[in-house]
């Protein structure tokens, strides 16, 4: 047999090939980027020609078949190292190159043990190429074609595989089976982590969930994750199963996202000194996270609301009566059969998660004393994520979170029977928005500002009518009274204009025609204000006239719109068919408060 010096000196290359691109490169300066990824390149150039050369098969004193059959495995895997090292320094269409020769030396053994694990990596990477490319469906085919290609070996095999990297081991230093394993289906998790990226970006949500969840158990039963990126990855999911309304599922999602982070501290980073950049992505991801607890908390208590409200919005006692009966036996049958469905990890991460889960529930809350638990796990995380999203550097963000906060007040004070505590809710909605508004700048955050207005004015004339209904109960309406209901409706009047002027053009004129975006915000506004109008209480007759001609003229605004734009009828049905009421209504209404006011004319 021919000295072994010569194979030994080619896998010593291939170890300071990887060493050079996986460990050097993290030190490489902002300079010179590439510069260890370049020198692994040519040590692994240097390798192919060894190998093309036959000297390394030959070295092994190996029979001439299986000479060639080492050689083109051995070839596989430089050609693959050469792809990837090709590709993390931008140069696709060369790391394009080299990968397809990996595979074309494959094809024909690609479900033997030595080469099924280098094959999926090698098409996984093909994905990833063609992804970072644009083109999605090219990088769908190569990685369903790796996924297929894994579930036929575990088939038809099923035994751990050879890693790509043990082709250039000595026989001592191959790897155990417990090892190999764990890289094989580590390279699986990863084909499964990029086709549900594919699948996203082609809209197929469904499907892109199902994966996404698939790789995260797969990646905490492996232990093959970051914490901080396998929790933001949880946390995003939980937000699918919101659209599902598969509460149960999401807050797992969550309360696995919370455990899962808490280990960020305890893993080391690469380097020692964490730095305050570091730190702060840290705290950001944290923020984010606490983000979707709010929205699941906001989502729950809505599709609550959703349920129990009656047709005019208020909450129907008797079907809130009904709910609560099926509740229990429908609830305990759902989570026995959904629960195997979705648990992450093991036994001892299992219980940690259950122990977060229990601090909030996933059932729909059916009265105030449960919608209130749901509020305020909403309003901890609220607090969490304005620590990182301040209003002085995350305008956008920080007024996002606040909306939110104001949005958990709104329907919490859809389970409150107590008109004056209900007010007392929206007045906090109005302390917090209204400053926050005061100190924008609509040149800038016009969007923004207009959302503001069109809440603040909602929010003003959802209070009005809580006070109107106070007042409904009182033999005599007392002058505090009075003045509270018109004070409000002419709060809510003046942001209902402020958003009005705010689709006015440079020269002060309103649309002809309204963007759909905002034509059934403006429609609303149009309408609300014909009905404040009609609200405000005055002794005086004269002004109790111009108040309805005010309310007529805006509710003729709406009839005469949809009369010269059908096709806005379908965004404001109920709006316009009570404005056509009021517009035949009105003017009879008018004609006899005249009548009264000038009795001798």
């Amino acid at each position: 047999m021919a000295a072994p010096t010569g194979w030994a000196s080619l896998c010593e290359k291939f170890r300071s090939s990887l060493s050079l691109s996986n460990v050097e490169s993290k030190k490489d300066p902002e300079n010179e980027p590439y510069r260890s990824k370049y020198g692994a390149r040519e040590l692994l150039e240097e390798i192919r020609q060894l190998l093309g050369s036959e000297e390394a098969a030959e070295a092994e004193g190996a029979p001439a078949g299986e000479a060639a059959a080492l050689r083109a495995v051995r070839l596989a895997v430089v050609e693959y190292e050469l792809g990837v090292n090709h590709t993390e320094t931008e140069e696709l269409s060369a790391g394009e190159e080299h990968l397809l020769k990996c595979t074309r030396l494959l094809e024909r053994h690609r479900l033997s043990r030595g080469c099924v694990s280098l094959y999926i990596q090698a098409q996984n990477n093909l994905g990833i190429l063609w992804s970072e490319r644009g083109e999605i469906k090219t990088a769908q085919t190569y990685l369903e074609s790796a996924e297929a290609l894994y579930n036929q070996y575990m088939k038809e095999n099923g035994n751990p595989p050879l890693d790509p990297n043990e082709h250039f081991m000595a026989e001592e230093e191959k790897l155990t089976d417990q090892e190999r394993s764990k890289r094989f289906e580590k390279a699986y998790t990863h084909t499964l982590y990029y086709l549900a990226q594919v699948y996203q970006h082609l809209e197929m949500i469904e499907k892109a969930a199902q994966y996404c969840h698939t790789t995260l158990k797969r990646q905490l039963e492996y232990s093959g994750y970051y914490p901080v990126e396998w929790a933001l990855n949880a946390a995003t999911l939980s937000q699918y199963y919101l659209t599902k309304q598969c509460f149960m599922e999401s807050r797992h999602c969550l309360a696995a996202a919370n455990v899962i982070f808490s280990q960020a501290g305890q893993v080391p980073s690469s380097e020692d000194n964490e730095t305050e950049q570091d730190q702060k992505d840290l705290q950001q991801r944290k923020a984010e996270i606490a983000r979707c607890w709010i929205k699941y908390c906001l989502t729950l208590l809505q599709s609550a609301r959703k349920s129990l409200e009656d047709n005019i919005g208020e909450l129907d006692p008797d079907r809130q009566s009904e709910l609560k009966a099926q509740r229990k036996k429908e609830e305990d049958e759902k989570e026995k059969v959904r629960k195997k469905a979705v648990l992450f990890g093991t036994s001892d991460l299992c219980d940690s998660i259950l122990a977060t889960e229990e601090k909030v529930s996933c059932i729909c809350p059916l009265d105030f004393q449960e919608a209130r638990e749901v509020f305020l796990v909403g309003q901890n995380y609220v607090h969490k994520a304005k620590e990182f999203f301040q209003f002085d550097g995350y305008v956008t963000d920080h007024i996002e979170i606040v909306q939110d906060h104001s949005a958990l007040f709104k329907v919490l004070a859809f389970f409150e029977e107590d008109y004056e505590r209900r007010c007392k809710m929206h007045k906090r909605r109005i302390d917090m928005l209204e400053p926050m508004y005061m100190d924008l700048n609509p040149q800038y955050y016009l969007l923004i500002s207009r959302q503001l207005q069109f809440e603040l004015a909602d929010t003003y004339y959802e209070m009005m009518d809580l006070k109107v209904a106070i007042g409904n109960r009182l033999e005599v309406l007392d002058s505090h009274t009075i003045k509270k209901i018109n004070s409000l409706a002419q709060l809510a009047v003046k942001y209902y204009e402020l958003f009005l002027d705010s689709l006015r053009n440079p020269d002060k004129i309103f649309p002809e025609k309204l963007e759909e975006d905002v034509l059934r915000p403006a429609m609303v506004a149009k309408f609300h204000i014909a009905r404040l109008y009609g609200k405000l209480i005055t002794s005086d007759g004269k002004k109790q006239l111009e108040n309805m001609q005010t309310s007529l003229e805006y509710y003729t605004f709406l009839v005469d719109y949809c009369e010269k734009h059908p096709e806005a009828v379908q965004a404001i049905e109920t709006e316009l068919e009570l404005s056509t009421e009021m517009v035949g209504l009105l003017p009879t209404r008018m004609e006899r408060l005249k009548a009264k006011l000038s009795p001798f004319s």
